[in-house]
């Protein structure tokens, strides 16, 4: 059977005989200590002292005084320290580490461990960052970036506009909840550490690890271990938790293990970016498009992180997948006292999308025409430029899309057969959407520079050496097949080594759905140069090249945003029960043009899984703070889907091969989350016969539309979530 076609099941990974895959916790070195984490009460206070009780022997404290090089974590912005210097600026960030042999001792002394603020104001919403011109503190303004970029003549064509509407939404925080929380292990070799853990991005630890110690590169080592899921949240925080156990092993001299609970990771780890979202669409004699004003806020929480980035995807997916001449954007990263926001799967495409889907949907409803109908007049094609002005190079199907999703739920029958909904509170919602594969602009090529190695052995074993990690998306199966149809190789003889800075290269992060398209297509080309050599053994690598027919001007932000992109539609049914405002999901369906699906098995976990965690925010996942410290800490409270809380998924894929990708493979994790979260709000705005702004879509908000209340997007709340409850149980 063709390799790139079949599952498996066989790994070539660190397996123990009875197929138990030993993760971070389970490993024990000899001498290993353990680390545990003393952080900030406060959301924004200045701290006077700090009192420790008696340490027991064989028991150390690690703080910002024992870091060798830089205090600050490398980022777009080297604002966050590693450890809290004179102030803190959210509940949760860590102030120092205490170390020892025994983990409930170090709970104990932890307890004892007195802090003595001066708090200092917080800000606790967008609004009220707005509000300030500069911060008392940095000299800092409100917005850690402010970007701003035209497409045509806006001016001019809002002037021949004949009906504006507008729109505004909101979206709130999302936690990552993968399986394995944070965790890692630091060791010292003689003169170098050695940091293994559960992480996306080894080289960003990597280069972490230099800026803290002030080492050079060869005196660091990051190892990727089997790790349980990460889903954005382990790419960028990572690097502080690894620093903080590389610290301490170098102090102690001794092998330092770092695990997190999940009340400890739920309080202190980067979130999906809380967001408000302005749409204002003026319109033609014939309710077209014309010029499209759109204005984004985030919540970036206290330090800069990845926001810069999230951001820039935002306001270039704003616009969907529609064709509009002409177009004004705006967007902001507000400075808050809130726990960092950062990466999530998406990266900014879900609050994007909630956002354009819920406008178009409100423009055909004030036009009165079908959504669908009036979704396909503005639907992007080859030839069209994207938001920034990116020719769009290859085939857009979103025609056939469109119908296939139709057909598949019976969206428009259902829409206009009142009999329908005959006796019951039932709506039915679609989402079209597309998503940018590949880092942002020119960044793969002016940023990343990604690399990959494929090694021969005598005995005609070939190796994969990348940086690319496999963190249960199916990464590692993916790539072998790759390279074993490439060379023609049973897929047996293909081996994915774990990430490991000393033997792979730098391929890039394991983000932005670019790991089979970019990373992919390299091991492809690497492949095919593997089977030039006749000697039997070869060890050669491959750069990226750019594509010649991309161009992206970063200061302008005109041109190719991304390098290719994947599209699909999602369409959700519900009902709800008017006594309780309590929904449920009756149906759903997906399309998605992902090129040429490598792994069907794997595509179709992908596409469920995110299709499920997509609905999982869009409606049961309440995340809110008081006071800046979160209020869920466990999944008891932090509710998130299970297999009982949907139906069965109903999938279809659209066969449109990329030239550029692995045997015509687009990117694809990201894309099967970014839909399904407008799709259940417009269903459930169907159901109840007026518009959701907001998300999580609760029973609580669905019980208020019922009965008449506005639920509007207005200020936010501490939190700056959009929902009405702080949780449910």
């Amino acid at each position: 059977m063709d390799p790139i076609s079949r599952s498996v099941t066989r790994m070539d990974f660190n397996e123990k005989v009875d197929g138990h895959i030993l993760f971070c916790a389970d490993l024990k070195p000899d001498g290993l200590l353990y680390a545990r984490t003393l952080r900030a009460a406060r959301p924004r206070a200045e701290i006077l002292s700090i009192r420790l009780p008696p340490l027991p022997e064989g028991y150390f404290t690690v703080d910002r005084s024992d870091v060798p090089g830089v205090n600050r974590i490398p980022l777009v912005f080297d604002d966050q320290p590693f450890l809290a210097e004179e102030t803190v600026r959210y509940v949760g960030e860590p102030i120092l580490l205490l170390v020892g042999p025994d983990r409930d001792v170090l709970g104990d002394l932890l307890g004892a461990i007195e802090v003595a603020y001066r708090d200092l104001p917080p800000i606790l919403s967008m609004d009220e960052a707005a509000r300030r011109t500069e911060d008392f503190i940095t000299g800092e303004g409100p917005c850690f970036v402010e970007y701003a970029y035209d497409k045509g003549m806006p001016d001019d064509a809002i002037a021949h506009a004949v009906r504006v509407v507008e729109d505004v939404t909101e979206t709130g925080w999302q936690e990552q909840a993968y399986m394995e929380p944070q965790s890692m292990l630091g060791e010292v070799d003689g003169d170098r550490v050695t940091v293994s853990g559960s992480m996306q991005c080894p080289y960003y630890i990597h280069s972490a690890l230099m800026r803290a110690f002030g080492w050079p590169a060869e005196r660091v080592r990051v190892r990727q271990l089997p790790t349980g899921g990460g889903f954005g949240g382990k790419e960028e925080f990572p690097s502080l938790i690894g620093v903080h156990a590389a610290l301490a092993a170098w102090k102690t001299g001794k092998p330092v293990r770092i695990v997190y609970d999940r009340a400890e990771d739920i309080a202190c780890t980067t979130k999906r970016h809380p967001s408000r979202i302005r749409i204002r669409s003026h319109l033609d004699a014939d309710g077209n498009l014309l010029v499209q004003e759109m204005d984004v806020s985030m919540d970036g929480g206290a330090y800069a992180g990845l926001s810069s980035v999230v951001l820039q995807r935002m306001i270039f997916t704003v616009g969907g997948v529609y064709r509009v001449p002409h177009l004004r954007v705006r967007g902001r990263v507000y400075a808050t006292d809130h726990v960092p926001s950062g990466a999530f799967r998406g990266f900014g495409g879900p609050q994007a999308l909630f956002a354009i889907e819920t406008h178009i949907e409100h423009i055909a409803r004030e036009l009165g025409v079908d959504p669908l109908a009036y979704r396909r007049r503005h639907f992007l094609a080859k030839g069209d430029t994207s938001m920034t002005g990116g020719v769009f190079h290859h085939p857009i199907l979103l025609d056939r899309i469109a119908d296939e999703i139709d057909a598949m739920s019976g969206f428009t029958r259902k829409r206009n057969d009142p009999s329908w909904k005959e006796g019951k509170k039932r709506g039915i919602g679609v989402s079209l959407f597309l998503h940018g594969c590949g880092f942002t602009g020119s960044g793969e090529k002016d940023m990343l520079h990604p690399k990959v190695r494929l090694q021969r052995d005598r005995e005609g074993m070939v190796r994969i050496f990348v940086s690319s990690t496999e963190i249960g998306q199916g990464s590692g199966t993916t790539l072998r097949k790759i390279v074993a149809r490439t060379m023609g190789l049973p897929l047996d003889r293909v081996e994915y080594c774990w990430p490991d800075t000393d033997q792979c290269p730098d391929s890039g992060p394991t983000v932005a759905s670019r790991t089979a398209m970019i990373v992919g297509r390299l091991l492809q080309e690497c492949a095919q140069e593997l089977l030039t050599h006749e000697e039997p053994e070869a060890d050669i690598t491959r750069n990226y090249h750019y594509l010649r027919h991309l161009n992206w001007d970063n200061d302008a932000f005109s041109g190719n945003a991304y390098p290719e992109y994947s599209w699909g539609a999602n369409a959700v049914e519900t009902e709800i029960d008017p006594a309780t405002g309590q929904w449920r999901v009756t149906g759903i369906w997906g399309v998605f043009d992902i090129g040429t699906p490598l792994d069907e098995r794997i595509v179709r976990g992908q596409i469920e899984g995110g299709m499920v965690q997509g609905l999982g925010y869009g409606g049961l996942e309440v995340l809110s703070a008081k006071a800046g410290r979160l209020q869920q800490a466990t999944f008891t409270d932090y509710m998130i889907p299970t297999a009982c809380d949907f139906p069965s998924v109903e999938t279809r894929l659209i066969e449109n091969p990329y030239e550029f990708g692995p045997f015509g493979a687009r990117g694809l994790g990201e894309l099967s989350l970014v839909g399904a979260a407008p799709a259940l709000a417009l269903s459930i705005a169907d159901a109840v016969g007026c518009p959701v702004g907001r998300l999580p879509v609760t029973p609580e908000s669905v019980l208020a539309l019922l009965c008449g209340r506005d639920v509007s997007p207005a200020a936010p709340s501490d939190a700056g979530h959009a929902s009405d409850a702080e949780g449910r149980k």
